[in-house]
């Protein structure tokens, strides 16, 4: 059975608003242009960037999209400069 330790998780998702910040930071994007391209306000990306909030599956895909990349792409990088172990 695996167990996670709750530093290493908390590392881990603050890894992957890392890496959605660079996706966007890659396509040239500022905040407010991700969410008017998502048609939602700054804070959105704001919020999300800075942890505040959580993104659902659909949510990420469209960033994705917004930011002319693919949601196959983006665990690819995530993996490649994100490692880590679960015990």
């Amino acid at each position: 059975m695996l167990r996670m330790k709750t530093k290493l998780w908390s590392e881990r998702e603050q890894a992957f608003r890392n890496e959605l910040k660079s996706l966007r930071q890659r396509a040239g994007l500022k905040q407010n242009e991700l969410a008017s391209r998502l048609e939602k306000p700054q804070s959105f990306v704001s919020k999300w960037e800075g942890g505040e909030c959580q993104l659902r599956y659909q949510e990420i895909e469209l960033s994705c999209l917004a930011c002319e990349s693919t949601l196959s792409e983006f665990p690819e990088h995530f993996m490649k400069y994100h490692q880590y172990h679960l015990l």
